[in-house]
């Protein structure tokens, strides 16, 4: 039961820290107003108001047991109460009561003054309450006519009630307003900190952050921070020792070619070249895997312009281009177009035919690149993601690579923090679907 609430609450909930810690925040305050209120209108304002409005209908009330009573000077009687009492009186012989019924059943005061007319003038009374604004007016039944009496809408509405939602709302409202300043200064530093590490797990250089907020969000901020600097430092560190071995590799692999081009045997030497040829390539293709994230600023640009350049180089009649227009996002292009090319080179070289597709979400940009070839078993699609992994059948007949090629493409779409995906494609080969986030 208490699961089923828990996930009913999630699903309404506002997903913001700042939009749950305001809810926190200002439902006490609601709360708090909403009972003060109740207590108001309770206690003081109905009750004030009963006996306003039975004071009325008992003024009503002696005024026509004192007509009743005198017998010649009637209109004096009439003309007292209108001194005296604020009334407006005139007497509607000949007339009956409207049937159309102007109270308001929502109105606590018309209510009132309801309950009191029917318990005093039992089918024979009628009132307005709207048609004027500053007066009432009551008729009461009386021989072949009726009483028809005006008279000040305060003698039976409080008037502090306005000034008392006045004051009970105003407060309210600047105590919200403090509260959303007060929570947008507590929230900040920890959206700047999420947007740091958003940026800094797709790649991005991070300029300007500062730790700030309360003393845990700055610890928390402090140790991201460190914790940034150190994995700058290991990647650089790696990046400088892979420099080394890439010059300490090359020294006796050129003197390995210089010798070889001194034997004799040419198809010893042949081989042997051959040999010492693919050992530079996966030198090559690993110090570009180990190296490939050494820094390219991120630029917001349209991926549409950066699909077309790399797609010219290559013959237009095999490859097919549909892209969706608004295509603006920040990525690093000279390893976006590694990537692309990369994998159309793999379409082509397996396949006579490439298709590339684009798709826009609210929050992920997706490009589709088709080929017609002979594809890559379901069960090898995470492990062709494997640095230095190849398969025996179909695509990994191809002996000049060294099984490298995708792991940097991985390598690159994480670092944008994004994800590849294969499927089968719509051609008969291989789908790549490639997934960044704008």
């Amino acid at each position: 039961m208490s699961y089923g609430l828990n996930d009913l609450a999630k699903k309404f909930l506002p997903k913001g820290l700042f939009y749950r810690s305001l809810i926190i925040v200002v439902t006490p305050i609601i709360l708090l107003q909403i009972i003060i209120t109740i207590v108001f209108f309770d206690s003081l304002w109905i009750k004030t108001n009963k006996g306003m409005t039975r004071s009325l209908v008992n003024e009503v009330e002696s005024l026509l047991d004192v007509y009743n009573s005198e017998e010649e000077n009637k209109q004096n009687i009439i003309d007292l109460y209108n001194k005296n009492f604020d009334f407006i009186v005139t007497l509607k012989e000949n007339e009956s009561l409207p049937q159309e019924k102007m109270e308001r059943w929502y109105s606590p005061v018309d209510r009132s003054l309801r309950r009191d007319l029917k318990s005093a003038f039992p089918n024979q009374y009628w009132f307005d309450n709207t048609t004027y604004k500053e007066l009432v007016e009551l008729r009461i039944a009386y021989q072949d006519g009726f009483f028809q009496i005006f008279f000040p809408r305060e003698k039976i509405a409080v008037s502090s009630a306005r000034i008392f939602g006045l004051w009970i709302t105003l407060p309210g409202i600047l105590l919200i307003i403090i509260a959303i300043i007060f929570l947008k200064n507590q929230t900040r530093p920890i959206v700047s900190l999420a947007k740091a590490a958003e940026k800094f797990g797709k790649g991005e250089s991070i300029k300007g952050f500062r730790p700030s907020g309360a003393r845990e969000i700055r610890q928390a901020a402090y140790e991201f921070d460190r914790m940034r600097k150190r994995i700058t430092i290991h990647l650089n560190q790696r990046s400088e020792m892979l420099s080394g071995i890439s010059h300490d590799l090359r020294t006796p692999l050129t003197r390995l070619k210089l010798q070889l081009a001194m034997i004799k045997q040419q198809d010893l030497a042949k081989k042997m070249g051959d040999d010492v040829e693919e050992m530079e390539r996966m030198l090559n293709d690993y110090l570009e895997f180990a190296s490939q994230q050494k820094k390219e600023e991120t630029e917001l640009i349209n991926i549409n312009l950066i699909i077309e350049e790399v797609a010219k180089k290559y013959d237009s009649n095999k490859i097919e281009i549909k892209l969706e227009e608004k295509s603006e996002i920040h990525i690093r292009p000279n390893a976006i177009k590694r990537c692309l090319a990369n994998f159309i080179d793999n379409g082509l070289s397996y396949g006579k035919n490439v298709s590339i597709s684009s798709k826009n979400t609210s929050s992920m940009l997706i490009i589709y690149i088709n080929d017609d070839g002979p594809g890559i078993p379901e069960k090898e699609y995470q492990n062709v993601l494997k640095p230095f992994y190849r398969i025996d059948k179909s695509r990994g007949q191809n002996k000049s690579g060294v099984g490298l090629g995708l792991s940097i493409a991985n390598d690159i779409i994480r670092n944008h923090g994004g994800s590849i995906s294969f499927e089968k494609s719509d051609l008969g080969g291989l789908r790549v679907k490639i997934s960044l986030p704008y």
